[in-house]
C-alpha cells in the first residue's frame, strides 16, 4: 500500500504533467474516466477466457463448461487455466505471465482494489489460473505447458463448449526442458503467494513451494521450451530466450520469501544472464529484462542489498531507467541499427510492432507507474537517462496515465479499446466464443466450418460482448479496422489486461484524491492580506 504521503508527492507530481501532455493526445476526448468501472470490466474480461467446469458465481452468461477432458489422454488433470485470446489452446508461457501481472497489480495497489470492492474478483482470477499451474506441475521437474494444438484449432471457428480440435498435452521435463515456461511459471506462483498470504496461508504455502520447486527445475535442466515443443513455435515462441525468465523468476522469489540466495542468483548472474546488459524497449509475455531491471532497481531504492552486491543493482537501476526513458523519448540516439527509444503515434501512443501493440502498451504503463511510486518511496525525484539527460520522475507517471487514457478513449479516434467501456468500442472482435450465439440459448452443435460459414464473416456485431478485453489496437498512426478478419488488431490477450487492473484500481483512488482536492481547495474561505486591501 502507498503511504498516503507519497500518494499526495506522486498527485502533485503528475497533475501538471498531465495537463501538459494532455493538449497533445489530438483526441480532443479528454474527460474525465470512470477508472473503478473500467477495474470492475477489466476483472470480468477473465471470467470470459476460463476452460473448464465453470463455478456458480459465473458472471458471463453466454460461457458454459468447456475443456473438461483436458489431460486425459496423457492421464492427468489439466482441466481449468485460462484461453489465451480468441482460440481455444492453453499456452502456459503466456497465461503464467497474465498470473505474474495480476498479482503483481495486488501487490502494488492491491488497497486500491479492495477499495473499489473488487478484491473478491480479483483474487479469484488469480486462483484460477494458480490452480490450473499447480495440477500442471506434476512432478517436482515436471510441468505441461500447453494444451491444444494451434494449428488444427486455427482450422476451426468453434465455441469453446463444441470443440472438436485437438487436446493433445505437451510438458517440459528434463530430458525436454523448458526453462523459461518454468520460471515463468515460479515467477507467477511466487507472486501470486504474497497475494493470499493474509487471506489464505496455507495456500500460500503451496503455491510458494511449487514455484521453489519449479525455479530449481527451470535452472537445473536449462533449455528453451520451444525447442522442446515444436508445436508452439508458431504461436508463442521463445525469442528472448530463458535467462530472463530465471532472474525474473529469483527476484520474484526473493520478495516472496526474504532469501538472500535468490537474490544472490540475480546478482551473480546479472552479467551473464543479459540482466545487466540489455537495453531494452519493450516488456511482455516473452522479453522480462525491463521487468527484472525494474524489480531489481526496487531493492536498490530500499537499500534492501548488501554493500557487495550495490555495484550490479545500480548497473540494473541504470538500465530500468534506459527503459523508462526510452518510453518517454528522452534517450540520446543511439547506433544506426539501434533504437534508444519507442516511437510515439501522432495521438500519443507508445508504439513497438503491428501485431497486438496494446499489451507493450498496457505492460508500459504499469512498470513506469510502479517505477514512478518506488522513486516517490525513496524520495528521489529524478530519472537518468542514455546520454546524460534527466526526467522528472513525475513524468514517467504522467505518461502511464496517458497511456491508461488513451486506451479508455482519449486518442484520435475517440475508441475505447476496453470492451465494453465507453460510447465507442470494438463490436466485431475475433474471438470465437463472443462471436456465435451463446451455447446456453441454442445447444445446437457447431462444427469447424459451420463456425466460419455462418458466424466468422458475418458484417455484424458479436452477438456477445466481451467486456474487459483490450484489444490489439491501432497502429502507428492511429489507425484501427474493426472487422474480425483483422486479428492483429481486434484479437483481445489476458496479458493485454492484466496490467490495467493495478492500474485501474490506482487512477480510480488518484482521481477520488484530486476530486476531494478540488471540493477542498472550493471550500476553503477566501483571506485577504494588508497588502491585497
Amino acid at each position: 500500500m502507498r503511504s498516503a504521503s507519497a500518494a499526495l508527492l506522486l498527485l502533485l507530481l503528475l497533475a501538471p504533467a498531465a495537463a501538459a501532455d494532455g493538449s497533445k493526445s489530438g483526441s480532443g476526448n479528454n474527460k474525465a474516466h470512470n477508472y473503478e468501472e473500467a477495474l470492475r470490466k477489466s476483472l470480468l474480461y477473465f471470467e470470459a477466457q476460463r476452460s473448464g467446469r465453470l463455478p456458480h458465481g459465473q458472471r458471463v452468461p453466454w460461457r458454459h463448461h468447456s475443456g473438461l477432458t483436458d489431460g486425459l489422454e496423457q492421464g492427468v488433470d489439466l482441466v481449468g487455466g485460462y484461453y489465451d485470446a480468441g482460440d481455444h489452446v492453453k499456452f502456459g508461457l503466456p497465461m503464467a505471465f497474465t498470473v505474474t501481472m495480476l498479482s503483481w497489480s495486488l501487490v502494488e495497489y492491491g488497497d486500491d482494489v479492495a477499495a473499489a470492492g473488487e478484491l473478491a474478483h480479483a483474487l479469484e482470477a488469480i486462483k484460477w489460473g494458480a490452480d490450473y499451474f499447480v495440477k500442471a506441475h506434476t512432478r517436482p521437474d515436471e510441468l505441461w505447458a500447453e494444451v491444444g494444438d494451434g494449428d488444427t484449432d486455427h482450422y476451426c471457428w468453434q465455441r469453446p463448449e463444441d470443440m472438436t480440435t485437438s487436446r493433445q498435452a505437451y510438458k517440459v521435463d528434463r530430458d525436454h526442458p523448458g526453462s523459461d515456461v518454468a520460471g515463468e511459471t515460479a515467477a507467477a506462483l511466487a507472486a501470486a503467494s504474497m497475494v493470499f498470504r493474509e487471506s489464505n496461508p496455507h495456500y500460500a504455502h503451496l503455491l510458494l513451494h511449487h514455484a521453489q520447486q519449479l525455479f530449481e527445475f527451470a535452472d537445473k535442466y536449462r533449455g528453451k521450451y520451444d525447442s522442446s515443443i515444436a508445436e508452439v513455435k508458431s504461436y508463442y515462441a521463445s525469442v528472448s530466450g530463458y535467462k530472463d525468465e530465471l532472474l525474473w523468476a529469483a527476484l520474484w522469489l526473493h520478495r516472496a520469501t526474504g532469501r538472500a540466495d535468490y537474490l544472490d542468483y540475480a546478482v551473480d548472474n546479472a552479467h551473464d544472464f543479459g540482466g545487466t546488459g540489455w537495453a531494452i524497449t519493450e516488456f511482455s509475455w516473452d522479453v522480462k529484462y525491463a521487468g527484472v531491471q525494474i524489480l531489481a532497481a526496487r531493492l536498490l531504492l530500499r537499500g534492501e542489498h548488501t554493500a557487495a552486491q550495490r555495484e550490479t543493482l545500480e548497473r540494473y537501476q541504470a538500465k530500468a531507467e534506459h527503459y523508462v526513458c526510452a518510453c518517454l523519448g528522452r534517450n540520446a540516439p543511439g547506433d544506426e541499427d539501434a533504437n534508444n527509444n519507442v516511437e510515439r503515434s501522432p495521438g500519443g501512443m507508445l508504439y513497438i510492432r503491428q501485431w497486438n501493440n496494446m499489451q507493450y502498451v498496457t505492460n508500459a504503463a504499469f512498470l513506469l507507474s510502479a517505477y514512478s511510486d518506488y522513486l516517490s518511496d525513496a524520495g528521489v525525484d529524478t530519472v537518468t537517462c542514455a546520454g546524460g539527460a534527466t526526467a522528472d520522475a513525475g513524468e514517467a507517471a504522467a505518461l502511464a496515465r496517458e497511456q491508461v487514457d488513451y486506451v479508455l478513449g482519449d486518442n484520435p479516434r475517440g475508441v475505447s479499446y476496453l470492451v465494453g467501456y465507453g460510447a465507442k468500442y470494438p463490436a466485431r472482435v475475433h474471438h470465437r466464443a463472443a462471436s456465435i450465439v451463446p451455447y446456453k440459448h441454442s445447444k445446437q452443435f457447431i462444427g469447424c466450418t459451420q463456425g466460419f460459414d455462418h458466424w466468422f464473416g458475418r458484417r455484424s456485431s458479436n452477438p456477445n460482448v466481451l467486456v474487459g478485453a483490450i484489444v490489439g489496437g491501432p497502429d502507428r498512426r492511429d489507425r484501427f479496422r474493426d472487422d474480425r478478419e483483422n486479428y492483429m488488431q481486434t484479437e483481445a490477450c489476458t496479458y493485454n489486461t492484466a496490467p490495467m487492473v493495478g492500474m485501474f484500481a490506482k487512477f480510480n483512488r488518484m482521481a477520488r484524491e484530486e476530486r476531494e482536492q478540488r471540493v477542498a481547495t472550493a471550500k476553503s474561505p477566501v483571506t485577504s492580506t494588508a497588502a491585497d486591501v
